[in-house]
């Protein structure tokens, strides 16, 4: 079917029309010039973050805080011997707890489930063994140890229609909560439990919550420091629990996880020869993590946290100019399509005139030529 194309004669810009046009270009040049700086800057803040921890966590933060403090530094040897006593103590106490429970519970006419017997924590392992091809290199005073001898992982509850016939309701954590170095509890679901579940996987502050799988690598294994804010409240089974014990601090550790060399062996802890990425409750005991002694641990958490809120204040100033520049490009263009941008030339037409002038300009073109048929 054929179309009709009409072809207009062209208005030449006024000069007012020049003058804005040149104008709002300079303006957004500059203001394109300062987001690309703005976000340079940004980029260079995640590569200080991360060459920051990555001399944390290679001793290097913390050198001439060694050479001052020697005699607050143990040897590995030391430390494995406080490993060895901090199980022992724990197990001692949770013997207590135990013989507690069973006493009350005698005492209450042995009504519901006998309290188990705690069992002993499995034997220390001692030295750490790295997943293939990754090797890290400490200072001659600490040690690796595997996560499991300094600390306990258990996994959280299986989300199943059975829990909703449940009397007792718990809050609890789920994946979406839980992102790298950062808790998210703006809504918090809630699961039925049974007595005996509750007791295993309620949460006390200082937990480390791993994430177990993501359909990104990048994302596996991200973790937070539970924080104690919400009492009484346990997790779902894809987050992997880790309750460290007194030789190892819980900030230390997380910042180790978030760190170029602990984010590495998390990713290869993770894979698998069936080409899927998980992590699991062994897999979690079984990574490696450097141990030194708990006052140089409590000197890494202090400058890490202090450089690292600086940065992370220093990104969201960026992140504000960043929003301002965007709202600005938006004013100027606002500003100039309500004459506002520059001064009128008393020499420029009124807009009224303008229009007046285009709409005879084009009447006279469409008597002067007519439109020219065009073959669909």
């Amino acid at each position: 079917m054929p179309s009709l194309v009409a072809f207009e004669l062209p208005i030449p810009p006024t000069n007012e029309q020049r003058r804005i046009v040149e104008k709002i270009e300079a303006m957004i040049e500059r203001i394109d010039k300062g987001v690309e700086n703005l976000r340079g800057a940004k980029a260079t803040l995640a590569l200080y973050r991360q060459s920051l921890l990555k001399s944390a966590f290679e001793g290097k933060l913390t050198a001439d805080w060694r050479a001052q403090n020697a005699d607050k530094l143990e040897t590995p040897k030391t430390l494995l011997a406080r490993i060895q006593k901090e199980r022992e103590t724990r197990y001692k106490s949770a013997l207590d707890d135990w013989q507690t429970a069973l006493a009350e519970w005698r005492a209450g006419g042995e009504v519901g489930r006998k309290p188990g017997k705690p069992g002993r924590s499995p034997e220390i392992i001692g030295e750490a063994v790295f997943p293939s091809g990754k090797v890290a290199q400490v200072p001659t005073s600490w040690r690796w140890s595997p996560m499991s001898d300094v600390g306990r992982t258990s996994g959280g509850l299986t989300k199943n229609q059975k829990r909703e016939s449940l009397a007792r309701k718990a809050k609890y954590l789920r994946v979406a909560n839980i992102y790298s170095n950062e808790l998210r509890l703006d809504h918090i679901s809630e699961i039925g439990v049974t007595d005996e579940e509750f007791s295993k996987s309620r949460l006390e502050k200082g937990d480390l919550l791993f994430v177990e799988g993501n359909g990104s690598l990048d994302q596996i294994g991200r973790v937070a420091v539970w924080d104690g804010s919400i009492p009484d409240i346990t997790h779902q089974n894809h987050l992997i629990r880790f309750s460290p014990d007194g030789l190892l601090d819980s900030q230390f550790a997380m910042l180790f996880m978030i760190s170029p060399v602990g984010r590495d062996l998390i990713k290869a802890q993770a894979s698998s020869t069936s080409g899927l990425h998980t992590l699991s409750i062994s897999k979690i005991a079984n990574l490696p993590v450097p141990i030194c002694s708990p006052a140089e641990q409590a000197e890494i958490t202090r400058i890490l946290d202090t450089r690292l809120t600086a940065a992370d204040r220093m990104e969201a100033e960026i992140d504000a100019a960043l929003s301002r520049a965007g709202a600005l490009r938006q004013s100027i263009l606002k500003r100039a399509f309500a004459g506002n941008l520059v001064h009128q030339d008393p020499t420029d037409e009124p807009a009224p005139t303008l229009l007046a002038r285009i709409k005879a300009e084009r009447a006279k073109a469409g008597r002067a030529k007519p439109a020219r048929k065009v073959s669909a």
